[in-house]
């Protein structure tokens, strides 16, 4: 039986997932400590050794191998733009489209400041945008001869204004810069464009994450990484929601790892209601939001700062007296002093699953649309800002405090409609399904060439939101 494996290499972990294309069955998975010190070929020797232990699959079984990589923090990218609510914020949907993680989002002229700052987040790349085709131009040249003449050298992706792009590249190439040439993420002011960005930056990628330590002889057994881990994870929610794959319809998937919360919505977004009138940039029908600073390890003491010791507390059932809180805040911090904490009781698995929720709850008031009122001469005016999700049928929950937490259910709930914000148009009577072996991201790596397969192998692996009866 030839396989076809799927190999994520993960920050933490490097998850491997083995599938029977022909059969449309899942045949095991095994994950092991990412070992980036040592060499991430080390890692994948261990996860390889633990799926010939847990179900007899060796690397002679092993037909084809696709891989993905979050490994050693991931993509990490600025993006550049002219106006904050138009091609700024085309550019960050790009950015995240693509699978990165986006550090800052600039607008306007790049100020001496400004490229400190940039200098000092070290990103892997730079997306670049200015002006609509034929409209605003000063700027974005502007930004191009500020980077060049800026101690930062890293590649530049330059998707602005068609006019000028000649004159960009010549402006970044003759300081020795690195760059490349797309289409206009906003060609128009009420249309977007991000696809040639967004493969840019992928491609970019693909080439720079050969640099990982022991990639290169990984690679002689997985071949190239073919895209980021979110992307991943985001081509398998696509693959799931659409008739040719899983016929899931619409969908929301959210990722809780340790140091970020990923959200991925497969939906239209249209109103749901006939007079809700929509205002901004079109959202696009596939759209990924990454938080960097919700995570219920790395950031854990960010969530407690964020929402406050009370709200932690309450999640919990704890008292709120002081002693109570201050209580709850060293266990907090105490996960953020050791990331790889494995929970090892009901009250560990509940501080993780109450970060998680607030977390989901957090990065869903960020993701789905808001609803504003406008009054007009006429009346009153109900106005949609973002994706309405309100119709979404299925959220769905991935990464390990899902497929290994005790309370999967309770933290999924923090991502639906609730009194508490009214105006978040979060999904209102969703099912909640757990991605129970991890299969998310190998759909998404096995949709171009198996997708049938893919698909039926992550949607039969999609169980019922259950809470733990002992622990609840």
């Amino acid at each position: 039986m030839p396989i076809t494996l799927a190999v994520d290499f993960g920050s933490t972990y490097t998850k491997l997932v083995a599938i029977d294309a022909e059969g449309e069955t899942l045949v095991g998975t095994a994950q092991s400590p990412t070992t980036v010190q040592e060499g991430i070929d080390v890692g994948l020797d261990r996860a390889l050794e633990a799926l010939r232990s847990s179900c007899g699959v060796r690397r002679s079984d092993i037909a084809r191998t696709f891989a993905s990589s979050s490994a050693a923090g991931g993509l990490r990218m600025v993006a550049i733009g002219l106006v904050p609510d138009l091609t700024a914020e085309a550019a960050r949907r790009a950015a995240l489209g693509a699978g990165a993680k986006v550090l800052r989002v600039c607008s306007y002229d790049l100020s001496q400041r400004d490229l400190a700052e940039l200098a000092a987040l070290a990103p892997d790349m730079l997306l670049l945008c200015g002006g609509t085709d034929g409209g605003e131009r000063r700027t974005i040249l502007r930004n191009a001869a500020a980077l060049a003449g800026s101690t930062l050298r890293v590649p530049v992706v330059v998707a602005g204004n068609r006019a000028v792009q000649d004159e960009v590249e010549a402006t970044l190439r003759g300081a020795g810069v690195e760059c490349v040439v797309v289409g206009n993420v906003l060609p128009e002011l009420d249309r977007l464009d991000v696809e040639p960005a967004r493969s840019a930056i992928r491609a970019i990628f693909m080439q720079r994450i050969t640099q990982a330590k022991g990639l290169d002889r990984a690679r002689a057994f997985v071949g190239d990484i073919v895209m980021p881990t979110p992307m991943a994870v985001l081509e398998g929610a696509r693959l799931l929601a659409s008739p040719e794959g899983g016929g899931l319809g619409e969908l929301l998937v959210v990722d809780v790892g340790g140091a970020t919360t990923d959200v991925h919505s497969v939906a239209s977004g249209a109103p749901s209601s006939p007079g809700l009138v929509p205002r901004g940039l079109p959202e696009p029908h596939a759209k990924r939001t990454v938080e960097g600073d919700l995570g219920i390890r790395v950031n854990a003491a960010t969530i407690l700062e964020s929402v406050g010791a009370a709200r932690v507390a309450a999640a919990l059932g704890a008292g709120a007296g002081e002693a109570d809180m201050a209580a709850v805040a060293e266990r907090v911090r105490a996960l953020a002093a050791d990331v790889t904490r494995v929970p090892p009781d009901a009250a560990a698995h509940a501080l993780d699953a109450a970060l998680a929720a607030l977390a989901v709850d957090t990065a869903l008031e960020r993701h789905a649309g808001q609803v504003s009122t406008a009054y007009t001469p006429t009346g009153a005016v109900q106005l949609l800002h973002g994706k309405d999700l309100s119709n979404v049928s299925m959220v769905i929950g991935t990464g390990g405090v899902f497929a290994h937490g005790r309370h999967p259910r309770r933290i999924l709930e923090a991502a639906c409609r609730s009194e508490r914000s009214p105006t978040s148009l979060r999904p209102r009577a969703p099912a909640l399904r757990v991605d129970s072996r991890y299969t998310l991201f190998a759909a998404g790596l096995l949709a171009p060439s198996a997708p049938r397969a893919a698909a039926a192998v992550a949607a039969r692996h999609l169980q019922p939101a259950e809470d733990d009866a002992h622990d609840v």
